[in-house]
């Protein structure tokens, strides 16, 4: 399970260890907090009236199937945001598991937790408000667009709104660590910076920990372009100066 929040390198890194072949497909199995919704982006129809268990176990079954992508391993990316109403469906299913761990274990089997994130906070702040601004959120090496939706905010730049996203995104990896405290995880750690800096060595120690052959992390190579820009640049320079100012 890759923990993580957005624009912290988790789309990159899920595709990276789907090129391995053999670390499953890791993808967001359980977004959002509605279970119309998972079952929608799971591509379940239901032939006949079904009640709330029944339908989450199917969406459990479903996502298991697509993640392990023909392998042995199974993949899920979660973000902060979703893990609370992921955590409550578990439940539904695994009611004589008291904890969260055990709950997720009983529904997946054993799992490696790996908490991404990423270390510069204004950076990050700044890709998600002009992935919103510009609606574009992946593309490919080659400048294929993967992912655009609709923009969802005024374009330029935005002191306040820079300040806010940066509290948000620590305030997820706290949220992370806080439950990585309660739960007695000692999750493996990985920043964006360290994937974007060498990408085989990260996905390499992933394949250790999970016990696949490191092997298939040789070559690998980002499978993604970096969205940043100009425009990123001067808002981070333009915030810092700002910031420093008081």
């Amino acid at each position: 399970m890759i923990c993580t929040a957005p624009r912290s390198g988790s789309t990159l890194l899920c595709r990276m260890l789907a090129a391995t072949g053999v670390a499953g497909k890791p993808e967001s199995y359980f977004f959002g907090t509605s279970l119309e919704g998972w079952l929608e982006d799971l591509d379940i129809k239901p032939k006949r009236p079904a009640g709330e268990a029944e339908l989450i176990a199917a969406a459990v079954d479903a996502a298991i199937r697509e993640g392990r992508a023909g392998t042995g391993l199974f993949g899920l990316r979660m973000q902060s945001h979703s893990f609370g109403f992921f955590l409550e469906k578990l439940a539904v299913i695994h009611p004589a598991e008291k904890g969260a761990r055990e709950r997720i274990d009983a529904a997946f089997g054993t799992t490696l937790y790996i908490h991404l994130s990423r270390v510069e906070k204004v950076e990050q702040a700044v890709s998600y408000l002009r992935a919103q601004e510009t609606g574009l959120w992946h593309a490919a090496p080659d400048g294929t667009e993967i992912e655009r939706i609709e923009p969802r905010r005024e374009p330029g730049y935005d002191r306040d709104a820079i300040r806010a996203t940066v509290a948000e995104m620590i305030g997820q990896d706290r949220a992370w660590e806080a439950w990585f405290g309660e739960q007695d995880i000692e999750p493996l750690r990985i920043t964006y910076e360290e994937l974007s800096a060498d990408p085989a060595r990260e996905i390499r120690r992933v394949l250790e920990a999970l016990g696949a052959d490191s092997a298939a992390a040789a070559g690998m190579a980002p499978a993604l372009r970096k969205l940043a820009d100009d425009t990123n640049a001067d808002w981070i320079a333009r915030y810092r100066a700002e910031d420093a100012l008081g």
